[in-house]
């Protein structure tokens, strides 16, 4: 699929009728030069090493339609998607739906309820049984819709090119775009041809 953007992958989406899921992954990096400029910037704090960050979009059947350019490590999941115009695409285009991991959570308001995240706590303290119960119960099964994508992010994440990056910060985005569309090409190679009457 060359899907360049993101408003080319809700249209592919709504015409489609087809779920989209979202996630980001982070690649490794080499640090920056000692008191070089912006060097904090990679520094991820969920990892806790230098890394660049990308967000990568499958549909239901886990085709990968999209790979969006690396941002520094230090980019929260949230932030980079509204970087990426998940916020504006699904307002005024076709009715789709959008499965981000928690780390988006807050965006399915902004979004007409079409980015669906999983459940936020309501409880914190002295939480019903039942409730406890029914929020695992929803957020299992939101995860159970999202492993799609988690496969899209394991092809690219096992080439040594981007697995083992030791050149240039500036050339990883190029590196990790090449391998999601070389499996997005793959993926469509393999799909069995249509039957004919």
């Amino acid at each position: 699929m060359r899907l360049r953007t993101l408003a080319e992958v809700v249209d592919h989406l709504g015409a489609s009728g087809k779920t989209g899921i979202i996630d980001g992954t982070e690649f490794r990096v080499r640090r920056p030069t000692a008191g070089g400029r912006d060097r904090d910037k990679f520094i991820s704090g969920k990892s806790k090493q230098n890394a660049v960050k990308t967000m990568l979009v499958t549909d239901g059947d886990g085709q990968v339609l999209f790979c969006s350019p690396a941002q520094h490590g230090s980019c929260a999941d949230i932030a980079h998607a509204r970087q990426l115009g998940l916020v504006r695409l699904p307002q005024g285009g076709p009715a789709v739906e959008i499965l981000p991991d928690a780390g988006c959570q807050g965006l399915g308001a902004q979004t007409v309820e079409r980015v669906v995240t999983p459940s936020h706590r309501t409880f914190k303290k002295n939480t019903p049984d039942r409730y406890e119960e029914m929020h695992e119960w929803q957020r299992e099964g939101h995860s159970s819709r999202r492993i799609r994508v988690e496969h899209g992010i394991a092809y690219p994440k096992n080439w040594r090119a981007p697995a083992r990056h030791l050149g240039r910060r500036d050339h990883i985005s190029d590196t990790v775009q090449a391998a999601a569309a070389l499996l997005s090409h793959q993926q469509t190679a393999d799909l069995p041809p249509a039957r004919t009457m």
